[in-house]
This record gives C-alpha cells, sequence and structure tokens, in this order.
C-alpha cells in the first residue's frame, strides 16, 4: 500500500486482536510502520464501510448473482470520468468536481468515499459481502491458473488505482549521461579514420562513403565522453601496432 501512497488500512475483526503489534506483521510491513500505526481494527464490516460511497469488490471466484464484473483498469477509468459516480454518489461528484475543480484528481489526491474489499487469504470472500458492493473487481489472469494470494492481489489493485490517478513520475535510479559534443566526435573520428588507414582497412583514394556511414553510426549511439576516450585509445593502439605506411612488414 505504501509504496503506492495509499495508507488507510481498515480491518474487520483479524484473527489476532493484536494483530498490528505480532513481530510477523511488523517484519512484513518491511518498514511502513505508519501504515500499521494509523490502522484501524473494528468489530463488523458495517464500521469499517462508515462514510464509504462506492465499494468495490476484489472476487476472482464466479457467482450467479452480485454486482456487475469489471477489470479494474476499465473499472477505474470509467469511474474517475463521472460515469458511475452520478448515479452513485452527489457527495463524492462534488468533491471531485466541485471542491477540486477537477475531473481527474492530480497524482497526489484521491477522491473520498471510494474503498476495495478484500476477503481473508484463507476463505476469500462471503456472498454476503460481495452483494454489498457496487462492482467485483476481477484481475485479469490466464483462464487456466487464476490463482493470486492476498499481497499479490492487494498490490495490483493498489497499482491500477494510482495509475488512474496519475500515478508517480520514475526516478531515475542513474544520473542522465553526458553526451560527447560535436568536437570531440570529430576529433574521434578523425584519429579512427587514421588507425583505419594504417591498418589498410580504409583506402584514402577511394573511402567511398566508410567515415559518414561511421560518423551516423556514433551519431546513433550518442557516445559519451568516456567512450569517445576508449575509442581513441583503440585507435592509438592501432597506430602505435599497425606497420609503417609503404613498408612491408618484416617476415
Amino acid at each position: 500500500m505504501k509504496v503506492m501512497g495509499f495508507d488507510d488500512l481498515v480491518l474487520v475483526a483479524p484473527r489476532w486482536a493484536n494483530v498490528l503489534r505480532r513481530e510477523e506483521t511488523i517484519q512484513r510491513a518491511s518498514g511502513a510502520l505508519d501504515v500499521l500505526k494509523n490502522a484501524r481494527i473494528v468489530d463488523t464490516l458495517d464500521e469499517a464501510l462508515d462514510g464509504i460511497t462506492h465499494l468495490c469488490a476484489t472476487a476472482m471466484t464466479p457467482r450467479d448473482f452480485g454486482p456487475p464484473t469489471r477489470a479494474p483498469r476499465e473499472h477505474f477509468k470509467t469511474l474517475l470520468n463521472q460515469e458511475l459516480l452520478e448515479p452513485i454518489s452527489i457527495g463524492l461528484e462534488a468533491n471531485l468536481i466541485g471542491k477540486k475543480g477537477l475531473k481527474k484528481p492530480p497524482n497526489t489526491e484521491k477522491p473520498d468515499g471510494i474503498a476495495f474489499l478484500f476477503g481473508s487469504e484463507r476463505f476469500g470472500m462471503q456472498n454476503e459481502d460481495v452483494y454489498r458492493c457496487n462492482v467485483a473487481l476481477s484481475i485479469p489472469t490466464d483462464p487456466n491458473f487464476g490463482s493470486l494470494n492476498l499481497a499479490a492481489a492487494v498490490q495490483l489493485i493498489a497499482y491500477d488505482w494510482r495509475e488512474a490517478l496519475g500515478g508517480f513520475t520514475v526516478q531515475a535510479a542513474t544520473a542522465e549521461p553526458k553526451l560527447a559534443d560535436a568536437k570531440e566526435v570529430a576529433g574521434m573520428l578523425m584519429h579512427l579514420q587514421e588507425a583505419l588507414v594504417a591498418i589498410d582497412f580504409l583506402d584514402p583514394a577511394a573511402p567511398k562513403k566508410l567515415m559518414p556511414r561511421l560518423n551516423q553510426l556514433v551519431n546513433r549511439a550518442q557516445l559519451s565522453p568516456e567512450e569517445i576516450h576508449i575509442l581513441r585509445g583503440i585507435a592509438k593502439m592501432i597506430l602505435k601496432i599497425a606497420p609503417p605506411a609503404n613498408i612491408a612488414p618484416d617476415h
């Protein structure tokens, strides 16, 4: 939840009353202790749904009766485009359009009144709980093997909901590389041309389009200054070991 920017967690009648303080829980939270600290434990689903106007079930098992089944991304797009919110909640619509002045909230905001209901790891969701929902979200999976554990389902729903809200920008793992300038590229190509002539790969009398093609190759590669230095080092070594021009090598 935390990596997707969400922190409103409510547990309904958990197996252990002290589940939020259990060592296993703390370890599995992997540092998201603020989510545990702010989490609420309630006795009934009614308490958990206080203030909720649009409830999404996460039920993979088909049922003979219940809310419509939708893929998460499809439903979120419709939800945020107001196609569902008008008949469901005037208050939520006012929050999105009147208060925010936006039809689609920015990535740091999320509409109030929307909740996602997950069943237990062992038993899933009870039919009575699914019937209370506005929609049953079904994560698209292989039709022959659609089993997802609870953690995976929560992560996928949280990711799709965050993306629907605008997503987060990607944080670069490395700095943007500095590219060699035109002077550095030209100097390297002249050095390389000299080396190619020295080993008789390039005939100065009939160069054809070898150097222009190499120039285009280098432009596409977008070399850094360090890479230019490597290529010049190779050219330098070629010139060092190449036989002198017009002199046959010793036998």
